[in-house]
Order: structure tokens, then C-alpha cells, then sequence
């Protein structure tokens, strides 16, 4: 009788803590916190990196003015490009490396702009660190604009909160050259690394983000070595937030989204705290991360208006330190060159292209007047950065003729 009785009451409590363990995973799977928890998971990554506002609150970034229009000549894209003495089949790169868009611009012509796994041309495709470029125009603006005094003021002199940081002495430049020799670790595959335990105490902590770069300390001296590094972005978010008094959203719809004539309003995640993601996280259409291209493209300047100094442009595409040049490099932990938060191929040819996580590009060469966007939900992105500019320069050389 014991025995029975022990054995109902076993049965009652692993039944009940059943039901709770099922209505609680009822409640998560319909609440707001679902889609952050599944965001990279394959059934849901491509949905949700162009749906990012389910995700995380989101600060808008509206258009306004006139729309800087694109002309149109659809043409054929080349069926093959060459890679390391190989050729491979382009359209079979694209499907394998989870391709959602790619808008293809020549002499601001739409020549190729196609959309997949769901995807139209209304889509908020999400930038990852192709923020960090954007971030880098708005920088040199607010520096033209005289905001902030000089690119080798310390952070720490617009960033108070950060004394005693790893940060508080960093040299602007140094921060957005990926060289500011603080300690910080990008291991996107270590749920425990700074970036993405950085998340965590953004979203479910609440915890500002000065108060995670307050923590840091320093590896190395800065201006040195090129290490990737997503808190330096972070740091200058917090530096062009302070200099201008405006949100980063607030200060990219003023300087950029309206002037480029924008075709459709875009977003800028944020934290729970209402801060933008300075390192990552700006969601637009694939017309307009073009259109930001193309401003490069032009030397900074539309319809006769300078919008981004033409010299911050040049420096921020021709690294001259050695440190952050292309290639087998002692000083760098990477073999693409590095500028202004711009990446320059090896074999440089004089193009340069934003990179985001996951496979996204704004890929830009000017001496074919070129701009290639693509978006993707690629989990081989690493693997495949250098593979993709050889698909692009390819595409590019086939399309102008040369």
C-alpha cells in the first residue's frame, strides 16, 4: 500500500511539473521574447533577419525629401566566376550561401535585383556590421559639423562614464580602425563570450552599455594592431550620442536617410534601455543600403551637396597604417585591409565593401562604378567572405564590359 501510494504521489508531481513545464513553453513560445531566442535557429533565421522589429524594440529612421532614383537596364549576371583556380557556378553560390537579396547597381543603374526565401523589395533587411560603416559616415560628419573636435580626442573626453576603462584614453581613429587594444571577446560561437553575453545583459538585464564598457580592460596599446572587436563601434555610439546630444537613429534620419533621398523609412534596433546598437542592427531596404553605396560611390556628395566630406570618404577607403593593410599580416587578425570601418580586399583593385555577419555586403568599385548588395542567412559567412568578392568582382567586371 506504501509502495502504491508513493508511486501516485510520484506520478501527480511528474505530471504536474509537466503541465508546467508545457504552459510555461506556451507562454514563451507566444511571447515577445521567442523571437529573440530563436533568432539564429535555421527554422527562423531567414524570417527573422528581415523582420528584426519582432526581435528587439527598434528606434525609426524616417525618409524624407525627394527619392534619389535609380535608372533601370535589367541585364544576364555572368554564369560562372573564378575562385582560388577554380570556376564555380554563381547561381549555385547564391543558394548555397543562403541568399535573400542582391541588387546589383552600374553607373546608378539597376541592372539585377532579385529577392528570395520570401523576401520583396519592402523587406527591412537587417545590416548586422554593415551599421558599423554607416556609423563611421555619421562620425565624419558630426566632425565636419564640429560636434566633435578632432579624431584623436580620447573617447573618454565625450564619454566620461567610461573612466578607468579600457576605453576612457582610446584615440577616436583608433576605435574606428578596429585598433583599440581593448580586451574583448568576439567569439560568436561562445555563449559566454563578451559579445554575446553583452546582448544578454543588454536585453534581459537592462543594463546600459557604458556600464559593460566600463569593464573592460586593455589587451594591448592602441593604434597597433587590427583586432575586430564590436565594442569599439559601440564606444563611438556612445561618443557621436554625446557630441551631437542626439540618438544615433535620430542623427542617421538628419544626415543621411533624408539627404540620400531614401526610398522607404528604415529601422535601428535598440536596447531595453532605448539605445541603439551602434555595432550592428540598422534594417533597410536593399534599394537603400544602394543608395548609402552610392553616396561612396560619388565622393559623398548628391545632386552638387556634399553630405559626407569628400576627405573622410578617402580615408576611410585607404588605410595607410600598416597595421591595417590587406594580406598576410603580422598586426592584423584578419587578411582583408581595414579603414574606417570599410574592409579592403586582398588583391586590392581599389573596391572596398561593408560586412555583416551572416553574409551581408555593400560591396562598392568605383572603377567600374559598381555597387553590389547582397543579404543573406549564411552560417558559413567567414568561409565565404573571400569567396564572395571573387563572385562579386566577377559580376562587376562582366556587367561594365571590362
Amino acid at each position: 500500500m506504501l509502495a502504491n501510494r508513493i508511486f501516485r504521489i510520484a506520478g501527480w508531481t511528474i505530471g504536474g511539473l509537466a503541465i508546467v513545464v508545457i504552459a510555461g513553453f506556451l507562454w514563451l513560445r507566444q511571447s515577445p521574447y521567442w523571437a529573440g531566442i530563436t533568432l539564429f535557429a535555421e527554422p527562423y533565421r531567414v524570417e527573422n533577419f528581415r523582420a528584426m522589429d519582432r526581435v528587439f524594440p527598434s528606434r525609426s529612421v524616417p525618409r524624407s525629401g525627394p527619392v534619389w532614383a535609380f535608372e533601370r537596364d535589367p541585364r544576364a549576371l555572368p554564369a560562372t566566376y573564378t575562385f582560388r583556380g577554380q570556376d564555380h557556378d554563381l547561381a549555385a553560390f547564391l543558394d548555397r550561401s543562403v541568399t535573400t537579396g542582391l541588387l546589383v547597381v552600374h553607373r546608378n543603374t539597376i541592372v539585377h535585383e532579385a529577392y528570395r526565401l520570401g523576401a520583396n523589395e519592402a523587406s527591412l533587411f537587417t545590416s548586422w556590421s554593415i551599421a558599423k560603416s554607416v556609423l563611421s559616415a555619421l562620425i565624419g560628419i558630426a566632425i565636419d559639423e564640429g560636434h566633435i573636435a578632432s579624431i584623436r580626442d580620447p573617447i573618454g573626453r565625450y564619454v566620461p562614464a567610461l573612466a578607468g576603462s579600457g576605453y576612457f584614453e582610446v584615440p577616436i581613429e583608433d576605435a574606428l580602425t578596429m585598433s583599440s587594444g581593448v580586451a574583448f571577446d568576439e567569439d560568436y560561437d561562445n555563449p559566454f563570450s563578451d559579445i554575446n553575453m553583452l546582448v544578454w545583459r543588454a536585453m534581459a538585464l537592462g543594463q546600459p552599455v557604458e556600464q559593460t564598457l566600463a569593464n573592460l580592460g586593455r589587451l594591448r596599446d592602441p593604434g597597433i594592431f587590427n583586432d575586430y572587436i564590436s565594442s569599439d563601434s559601440m564606444a563611438l555610439g556612445l561618443v557621436l550620442e554625446a557630441a551631437t546630444g542626439m540618438p544615433v537613429a535620430e542623427y542617421l534620419a538628419t544626415r543621411l536617410w533624408g539627404p540620400i533621398g531614401a526610398e522607404a523609412d528604415a529601422t535601428w534596433s535598440t536596447d531595453r534601455t532605448g539605445r541603439e546598437f551602434a555595432h550592428c542592427c540598422l534594417n533597410a531596404t536593399l534599394r537603400d543600403y544602394a543608395r548609402f553605396g552610392r553616396l561612396y560611390l560619388a565622393g559623398g556628395m548628391r545632386d552638387g551637396r556634399q553630405i559626407i566630406p569628400a576627405d573622410w570618404i578617402l580615408a576611410s577607403i585607404n588605410p595607410t597604417a600598416p597595421h591595417l593593410q590587406p594580406g598576410d599580416n603580422p598586426a592584423s587578425s584578419w587578411t582583408f585591409g581595414y579603414g574606417y570601418k570599410w574592409w579592403i580586399p586582398e588583391d586590392p583593385q581599389g573596391d572596398f565593401t561593408a560586412i555583416g555577419v551572416w553574409g551581408q555586403y555593400i560591396y562598392i568599385d568605383p572603377a567600374r562604378e559598381m555597387i553590389i548588395v547582397k543579404t543573406s542567412a549564411d552560417p558559413l559567412f567567414d568561409d565565404n567572405d573571400h569567396e564572395s568578392i571573387a563572385a562579386f568582382r566577377a559580376v562587376a567586371r562582366a556587367v561594365a564590359g571590362r
